[in-house]
Parts: structure tokens; C-alpha cells; sequence
């Protein structure tokens, strides 16, 4: 990967010149535990010379930390060797632990330097030292020093999990929360670090497989509790907004975002050609155009031209009945994206968040949600995220049959979608689908950027179309006068589909429409369709700003309302291998204006699904009533009956 312009790089000499102090720590180092708690299989010697060896104390020049409690030793090169029981010989896949600790340390050590450097804290602390540290620096002192613990211990976790990446098996580890997060200073932050990881390896590594596991899963564990910390924490301006490059490694830190190893996901499923997919005509265009989009995303920059410049899809809602195609428009978009990158030789990530990640422990599914949110947004992989049967799993806040788990799914949904830390790159997109979104929560559903009316094949010339597809090829019966999906030529059926939306589908925004229509004439001005969808909130409250905003979104993809030609797919030098500005530049000569027709569909569009939603939402509401009434006179009359 190519540096960019607000890109360092991490010299391999300033890296390498930690390697001695690194392994120092790998040998030995003592350490007395202040939050977490020593398990006993940790605290069990598995040699009689482990306990004899030499040991590390922490030498940070000015600080003195003091305890009655007994110091535990920590030797992590011996703990690693004995993963896989007696035998005297270090595996290869212990070696690859060893050394990918080390170097993590060597990159985590070599970029608090460069922090140090940056902020002052190299000559605060010498001051320290000399004993002529002015009395009122002495805060800034501490800050800087507590800056530069969770730097470090961001920096270790995020290059240990990226240089295991590739070692990982099936196999996986809970090692639960990281404890025991010191803020001192690196070093011991560091320390406490590695002690805990110790304890984990003693606990959960009988081999090396769950040794990797345990390892990954610890430093996955490190960089969220130091990111959450860091939230409440001063003075890490000159690391967040700093970026460091790793060449020997492709490996980029950038703040607390993690950096995971661009691997693909080996995909499984049947992948579907368009053609096989029969109506859903806006759905199918849109997925298609959305597919190429994410195909624009420039791995130097980091970023989409397409996000830039307004018109990319991060999140949609697919919504139809049973039946009607939603798994096979995810298998149509999951191939596309495959197939393109594998020409272009891009890591394509697939993810689908399912009903089994609801777990009965307390915070277990909202993690996995986090997880797959993870997976997906990597900024190194090209990423499709899906959640099927949303309203399965994700709870309705204010609903007694959500559980706790489906309560945390949805936090976790709504904060990953639009909330403040929310940061869209262009590299990956996240389909919700969902038979009754009725039931999904109405501020998930509203983070829902595009609405894609799964609704199947609606005419004669689908249904033959269909029929022909799932008949296959081992029968004799005549086709008869038809020409097989003809009806399926895409510009064609959405352009009739855009054009539908010209006036409100639903009885409820019709009963709008003709209102604000009699009294203002043509909606042809910003003044009059403000008034219109002032109309729409008065009619449903839910109508809000944010459904003003994902259909401004939808006007803008609207304006680049073209599909990415074919063959820059093909070829992936006629357009994905050029740079950033030359790709913008060709995606911007594409672009259309924007009439007022597509801000009138858009809104109809969006406005008949919401009130779609409502009506059976309601409709679903009172039918519980109902229910719960009936149930209510049914035990009044027993309670009578058996009173008498």
C-alpha cells in the first residue's frame, strides 16, 4: 500500500531497536495485580525453574509503585511453550505467537515514542528524572503519561490480532473482559497487560490452536475495553490524528480503529445472475449499482468518491412478503461483489448476523453484533454485511416480548448505523430484510439510508418468466408465445417502476397528496414539497427529520442514476486501479442533475413505505389488543364461574 499525504512512516530501525527490551518482557517481568484477579491455573508452577528465574522490574525513571501484595512472575515465552503439554520442542505455531508478540511490542513501544516526541513527554520526563520537573507541569505530566499508556496498549492489541489474523482456525476463545487496564505509564501499562494475557493462556490454551484463539481473542478484548477508555481520556489529539504505516506488515495504525488483516471470507452460498432474479425491478437495479459502487472504494485514500460525493448506500431496508426473493437478491449481490473482486484481487468480506447470535448471557449478543458490525466496516476488505429475519432479532424497544438479547442487537444496530462514531467510508454496505418490518423498531428501521421493495414478479410476463427459470431444462414442454425475460431488461422495468411513484401508492399519503395538491397546484418548488412533507409528519409523527435526510440521500444516488459500465469491472485498469482523484473525476462527468420528479418519487417512495409499516404496525397492535381483551373477558368470566 502506498503512503499517503497525512501518512508516516514507521521506520523498520525504529521498530527493530525494541526488539531487546520486547523479549526482556517475553522472559520475565513481575507484576502485582491491582484489578484483575490471579486464576489458579496461572498461579500453578509448571516447571521448578520458572520460579528461579531472573526477573523484571519496572525501571520508569520517577515512578515508584507501591504494594504488600505478592508480586506474580510472569515469564509468557515459558507459558507459550507449554501450551501443547511435555513436549521439550517449540512448535511453529508457538514460534509464530512468540514473534508476533515481540513485534507487536517492538510497533507498540516505537509508536509511543513517536507520541512522546510529538507531545513533549520526553522532556517532561527527563525533567522528571533530574528532579527539576516544574510544579505546575506536573499535571500535564501524568496526562500525557496516561495519553501514552492506552496509546501503547491500543497500538499492542491492534498489531497482535493483525499479525495473528492469518494463523487463526474454527476454533475460538472467550476470554471475557480485560481487567486489568493500567494507565501509569506504558510500561506498566504494558505489564498489566501481559499478566493478564498469561492468565488467560494458562486458562483457555491446552494447544496450539486455542493458544492463537486465546492470543487474538485477548487483544481483540485489549483494543475495545482501551478504546472505551480512551473515550473519557485527554490529551491523545497527536495520536488520533496521526497515522503510522508499517510497511513490512501492510499494517496501518489509525488512532483506535482497528487494523485486521484483509483476509476474504470463503463464501459458500449460490450465488444468482440477475436474470434469476424475476421482478423486484428497483431492488435488482439498485443492488446492481450498489454493487459496482463499492467497487469504486480506494484502499489508499480510505475512502468512496461515491461517499464524497453523496450518493452511497450504507444501510438499506428490504421489506416483501414471503416468498417474494429477498434471499435471492442477497445472493445476486453477494456474487457480483465476489466475482468483482476477485478480478481485481480485492478481499471481499461476506457476513450475515443471524437468530443464533441471541444469547442468554447478559452483554453475549450485543458482542456478537459488535463482532459482525467489525467484520464488515473493515476499512481493508470490501465488505457485505446482511441482517435476514431483522425483526426476529433485533427487539422493539418498549415491547414486553423482546428480550434482553435482541434489546442489545438493536443498540448496537442503531449506534453502528448512524450514531456518532459512525464513519462511512464507502468500503461496505449493510442490508436489513425482513418479511414483517412492521415489527422492527422504528428508529432502527428509520436508519435505513434505501427502502428495497422486495415485492417478486408482478406481471404475466414474470410469472411465464419465472415458471420457465424454475422448470429447468429436462422437459419437453413448448415455451409457447413468449420471450423469455424480455420483461426482465432492467432499464426498461425501473424506469416504469421510478415513474409509478409519480403520485402516492398507499391510501394514507394519497389522502396527503390530494390535500396539499388541491391547495398549492404542481408541486414544483422546495417551498411546496417542504409543505408536503409537513403534511406527511402531521399525519404520522414518525415522519421525521431523519426521513428527510435518507430521502435527500436517495435524490442524490438518484443523481447517479447510472451503472458503472461493465467492462471497468472487466478491466480493472480502465477505472478500480486508478487513483482516488482520477476516479472521481470520471464518476463526476457521470453524474445527472436532479429534477423535480426525482425528489417527488423519492418522497413517495420513501413516504409509501413508512406508512406501509405504520398501517400493518397498527393493524398488528390493535389485533393484540383484541386478543389480550378477549383473554382478559375469558379469565373474568372463569374467576365469576368459580366464585359461584
Amino acid at each position: 500500500m502506498s503512503l499517503t499525504s497525512d501518512t508516516m512512516e514507521l521506520r523498520e530501525s525504529d521498530i527493530a531497536k525494541h526488539y531487546e527490551g520486547a523479549v526482556a518482557i517475553l522472559e520475565g517481568f513481575d507484576h502485582t495485580p491491582r484489578i484483575g484477579k490471579t486464576s489458579e491455573t496461572a498461579s500453578t508452577e509448571r516447571s521448578s525453574g520458572i520460579g528461579t528465574r531472573r526477573r523484571f522490574r519496572n525501571t520508569t525513571p520517577g515512578l515508584v509503585t507501591r504494594s504488600t501484595a505478592r508480586p506474580e512472575g510472569v515469564h509468557l515465552i515459558e507459558r507459550i511453550g507449554a501450551a501443547d503439554g511435555d513436549d521439550p520442542l517449540v512448535s511453529p505455531l508457538q514460534a509464530t505467537v512468540m514473534h508476533a508478540l515481540r513485534r507487536a511490542l517492538a510497533i507498540a513501544l516505537a509508536v509511543g515514542e513517536n507520541y512522546a516526541e510529538a507531545t513533549g513527554l520526553g522532556d517532561l520526563r527527563r525533567a522528571n528524572l533530574a528532579g527539576s520537573l516544574p510544579a505546575d507541569r506536573k499535571t500535564e505530566f501524568t496526562e500525557l503519561l496516561g495519553a501514552e499508556a492506552l496509546a501503547t496498549l491500543h497500538v499492542f492489541g491492534n498489531a497482535t490480532a493483525f499479525l495473528l489474523g492469518p494463523h487463526g482456525s474454527e476454533v475460538s476463545v472467550e476470554v471475557g473482559e480485560v481487567e486489568e487496564i493500567l494507565t501509569d505509564n506504558a510500561q506498566l501499562a504494558l505489564h498489566g497487560a501481559l499478566w493478564e494475557m498469561d492468565q488467560d493462556i494458562a486458562k483457555h490454551a491446552p494447544d496450539d490452536a486455542r493458544l492463537v484463539a486465546t492470543v487474538a481473542a485477548f487483544a481483540e478484548q485489549l483494543m475495545e475495553k482501551v478504546a472505551l477508555r480512551a473515550q473519557n481520556a485527554g490529551r491523545l489529539g497527536a495520536f488520533t490524528g496521526a497515522t503510522w504505516q508499517v510497511e513490512a506488515d501492510d499494517f496501518t495504525v489509525q488512532g483506535f480503529t482497528p487494523s485486521a488483516k484483509a483476509k476474504s471470507t470463503t463464501l459458500t452460498m449460490t450465488f444468482k445472475k440477475p436474470n434469476e432474479v424475476v421482478g423486484n425491478h428497483i431492488a435488482k437495479y439498485q443492488a446492481l449499482k450498489l454493487s459496482k459502487m463499492l467497487m469504486a472504494y480506494d484502499f489508499d485514500r480510505r475512502l468512496n468518491p461515491f461517499a464524497e460525493l453523496g450518493g452511497f448506500i450504507f444501510t438499506f431496508m428490504g421489506d416483501g412478503k414471503p416468498g417474494t426473493g429477498k434471499t435471492t437478491l442477497i445472493q445476486m449481490m453477494a456474487g457480483l461483489i465476489n466475482d468483482y473482486c476477485n478480478n481485481a484481487g480485492y478481499p471481499f468480506r461476506y457476513s450475515n448476523l443471524s437468530t443464533e447470535s441471541i444469547d442468554s448471557y447478559q452483554g453475549k449478543s450485543g458482542q456478537n453484533a459488535k463482532d459482525f458490525i467489525n467484520t464488515v466496516i473493515d476499512p481493508t476488505v470490501i465488505g457485505f454485511g446482511t441482517v435476514d429475519d431483522i425483526d426476529q432479532l433485533a427487539g422493539k424497544r418498549g415491547d414486553r416480548q423482546s428480550s434482553a438479547g435482541q434489546l442489545e442487537i438493536t443498540a448496537v444496530l442503531m449506534e453502528s448505523f448512524s450514531g456518532a462514531n459512525t464513519v462511512v467510508r464507502g468500503n461496505c454496505t449493510f442490508g436489513m430484510f425482513s418479511n414483517y418490518p412492521e415489527n422492527v423498531d422504528d428508529a432502527l428501521r428509520q436508519r435505513a439510508g434505501a427502502r428495497f421493495l422486495v415485492d417478486g414478479p408482478q406481471t404475466r410476463e414474470d410469472y411465464i418468466d419465472i415458471l420457465h427459470l424454475l422448470m429447468g431444462k429436462n422437459h419437453d414442454i413448448p415455451l409457447g408465445d413468449h420471450e423469455v425475460f424480455a420483461a426482465q431488461e432492467i432499464k426498461k422495468a425501473v424506469a416504469a417502476s421510478f415513474e409509478s411513484h409519480g403520485k402516492p401508492h398507499e391510501d394514507g399519503l394519497l389522502t396527503v397528496w390530494d390535500r396539499v395538491a388541491g391547495e398549492l397546484g404542481e408541486l414544483d418548488t422546495i417551498a411546496k414539497m417542504g409543505t408536503y412533507l409537513k403534511g406527511i409528519q402531521q399525519a404520522d409523527d414518525r415522519f421525521t427529520g431523519r426521513a428527510i435526510k435518507n430521502i435527500t440521500d436517495a435524490v442524490k444516488v438518484r443523481a447517479m442514476d447510472f451503472e458503472l459500465p461493465d467492462e471497468w469491472m472487466e478491466n480493472p485498469d480502465l477505472f478500480l486501479f486508478k487513483t482516488y482523484d482520477e476516479k472521481l473525476a470520471m464518476i463526476s462527468d457521470l453524474r445527472q442533475p436532479i429534477t423535480i420528479e426525482m425528489v417527488i418519487q423519492e418522497i413517495n417512495r420513501y413516504a409509501d413505505s413508512e406508512f406501509r409499516y405504520a398501517d400493518k404496525s397498527d393493524e398488528v397492535a390493535i389485533e393484540n389488543a383484541v386478543r389480550e381483551m378477549g383473554r382478559m373477558e375469558e379469565a373474568k368470566r372463569r374467576y365469576l364461574e368459580g366464585k359461584g
